[in-house]
Formats: structure tokens, C-alpha cells, sequence
């Protein structure tokens, strides 16, 4: 495939980067038979990346690339990888040597990808945490190689409003998991924990107290869920509705959980109580 065939405006973003051994990678992948399209995510697509930033490739295809092909692509350009570390779906990580950069390589079905689009966006499925993120890095991506506009096409739908169908949903659904379930909701399990002092199960319970309380915020803002990372500081800066306290009861709960869980049944109900109050009626 001739590198002409990149897209050369979004490869314009990377001119911080050594571009030169980076498109001859994407050329490289594809060049693979049944190859939709080629995007960068993450922080090099956001443009908060730095100099010791990875690179997120995500190659999306008709049908699954296999360990051999990978293998092909990268151990020539690699002294440093991972091929076929598939933990979270298919995917390798490698350091290309002339690049002087970490790659993340991500494969995803053309298929699935195109479902899982369907199913939230359009069918309002709502998820236990972290609905949206998926959409947000559809959202977000730095489209680099594309002839047919299938993601960019895909990226397009983003465009129209929020569904309220999704934005009820996902608030449902995890407000029942945080509090309103009658039998096992995350603070009735996170309390049991405390009673019995098995720190394990407090920690693992409040870390998914904290996936659906997100989830949450970001649908009553009707923003997509922007992933792990940063999640105070991106709700500060860009939702409109936020608890009162919105970070200092988050933080008074991380304290807790570190040196004091006694407290932490307290300062649950402080959140869910202010969380309550921006929860359109």
C-alpha cells in the first residue's frame, strides 16, 4: 500500500513524534488483507500525550489477524515485544526501536465493533460502569487510514444528541447497583465488608462504587465516558452538573478506604445523598 493512501491531515498531528517509522508501520498494517481502517487513540490522539507516552493503535478488520502475521509486522522493526498477550482482547505491545516509542496495538472486529455502537448509542444498553467509553474512543480517534469512510462514518453518528433512552438507562441501572438494588448493592456489600474487616472486598467493592458513580455523572452531563484515567479532573473541567462536595467527598472516601474504613459507611451516604440531588426527577 502506497503511503499516499494515509490519511495525511490527521498524520499532520504527529509531527512531534519521528512520523517517518510510524507511517511505514501503519502502511505495513494496512497493507493486511480485509483492513477497514487505522486509528491512533489515547493521549497522542487527545494531544495530552508526552515524551514518554505510548502510542495506541487500533487496526479494525473483517475478520482476525493471526499471531504469525503480527509476529511479521513486528518483530523486524522490535527488540523489545509482546505478541499475542491477548488479556484484553487481541492485541500486541512492542517498543519499535526506530520510532523510539512504546506501541499499544489493538484488533478489533469490524462486526463487533459496529454492534457495539448499535446496541448503546442507538438501543440505549446500558452497562455496570464505563457504558460510553468505547464512544468516547470512537470519539476521539485520530483517523489515519480509512479509503472506504467506514469509521469516519461511524465517528459521524457521535455527532447527533445525546439519547435520553441511554441517558436513562445507564442511571438506572447504576443507581439500582450503587444503593437502590434491594439485595446486594455496592454499599450494602461494601458495608458487610467493613463489618467484617476484609479490606480485599472493601477496596474491590468501592473500586466498582466509583465505575457506576462516574458512569452516572457523565450521562446527567450527556458526555461520553472518558475511561480510567483523570476522572476528577475531566469531570471538573468539562460537566455542568456536579454533586456538591463532588471531590472532597471522593477524596474523604479514598482517605477512608486507606486509614479509617469505619468511617467509609458515612461517607457513602453523603455521596449517594448529593449524588441524588443532580438526578433529573
Amino acid at each position: 500500500m502506497d503511503i499516499k493512501s494515509l490519511n495525511t491531515a490527521a498524520l499532520s498531528e504527529l509531527s512531534h513524534l519521528k512520523t517517518e517509522p510510524i507511517l511505514e508501520i501503519i502502511s505495513r498494517y494496512a497493507s493486511l488483507p480485509g483492513i477497514r481502517a487505522i486509528a491512533i487513540g489515547g493521549s497522542i490522539a487527545s494531544g495530552h500525550a508526552d515524551s514518554n507516552s505510548d502510542i495506541d493503535l487500533y487496526i479494525f478488520s473483517d475478520s482476525d489477524i493471526t499471531v504469525e502475521t503480527r509476529s511479521g509486522i513486528i518483530k523486524p522493526v522490535s527488540s523489545r515485544y509482546e505478541i499475542g498477550g491477548d488479556y484484553f482482547g487481541p492485541g500486541d505491545e512492542y517498543y519499535y526501536d526506530s520510532a523510539e516509542r512504546e506501541f499499544d496495538v489493538m484488533y478489533w472486529n469490524c462486526g463487533w465493533f459496529e454492534g457495539l455502537l448499535n446496541d448503546i448509542w442507538k438501543n440505549g444498553q446500558a452497562w455496570n460502569g464505563y457504558t460510553t467509553a468505547f464512544l468516547y474512543t470512537l470519539k476521539n480517534f485520530l483517523i489515519v487510514y480509512d479509503p472506504q469512510q467506514w469509521l469516519a462514518n461511524l465517528q459521524q453518528c457521535l455527532d447527533s444528541p445525546y439519547p435520553q433512552e441511554l441517558k436513562r438507562n445507564i442511571i438506572r441501572r447504576n443507581m439500582m447497583l450503587l444503593c437502590d438494588k434491594p439485595f446486594s448493592s455496592y454499599k450494602s456489600q461494601i458495608v458487610s465488608a467493613v463489618k467484617k474487616n476484609d479490606f480485599i472486598s472493601i477496596n474491590h467493592r468501592i473500586a466498582a462504587f466509583i465505575a457506576s458513580y462516574f458512569d452516572i455523572i457523565f450521562a446527567v452531563n450527556e458526555l461520553l465516558h472518558p475511561g480510567e484515567k483523570r476522572l476528577v479532573q475531566f469531570a471538573e473541567k468539562n460537566c455542568k452538573i456536579l454533586p456538591d462536595n463532588f471531590s472532597g467527598n471522593l477524596a474523604e472516601l479514598a482517605f477512608a478506604d486507606r486509614n479509617n474504613t469505619s468511617a467509609i459507611p458515612e461517607v457513602l451516604e453523603k455521596i449517594i445523598m448529593e449524588l441524588r440531588k443532580i438526578i433529573p426527577a
